[in-house]
């Protein structure tokens, strides 16, 4: 049962930030009538909530998998994806946060990388959740005696 709960948090995981990362953040920009300052609220509303989500599932995650030892492939992609969500929580989202209080402030900020480097992280994390939620599904598979 705790193998399918991980699963399920795995894959619902990637299913959000495929839905508001690679959707919503950017069609937002795109709707009549919305302005930066707009987009920029409702876009840090709506990514601290999915931060959250985000940490809640890594912990559902890591509870259902531990103890597991980081020499098979999942868990080394599970240790990944937890750097990589520690690094938005703890470093690009409140960089980016930042940034958005001074545009909504009416200040413009210098340029800065931080933006394109959390998408990149983002994408990567992303795409280790694909990974993750197959390699644990092809192992349920195996499990269960079905290959």
């Amino acid at each position: 049962m705790k193998k399918l709960i991980a699963i399920f948090c795995i894959i619902f995981w990637a299913g959000l930030m495929g839905g508001i990362s690679f959707l919503e953040a950017p069609l937002k920009f795109q709707a009549p009538g919305i302005t930066i300052p707009l987009g920029l609220g409702i876009g840090q509303l709506v990514f601290q909530a999915l931060n959250k989500i985000e940490i809640v599932l890594l912990l559902i995650i890591l509870a259902c998998s531990l103890p597991a030892p980081l020499k098979n492939i999942s868990s080394i992609l599970l240790f990944s994806i937890t750097i990589l969500l520690m690094a938005d929580t703890f470093w690009l989202l409140p960089l980016l946060d930042e940034r958005a209080k001074l545009v909504l402030a009416g200040h413009a900020p210098m340029k800065s990388y931080h933006h394109i480097l959390y998408i990149i992280v983002d994408t990567i994390k992303f795409l280790l959740l694909i990974a993750l939620g197959f390699l644990n599904l092809k192992s349920l598979y195996h499990e269960k005696g079905y290959s």
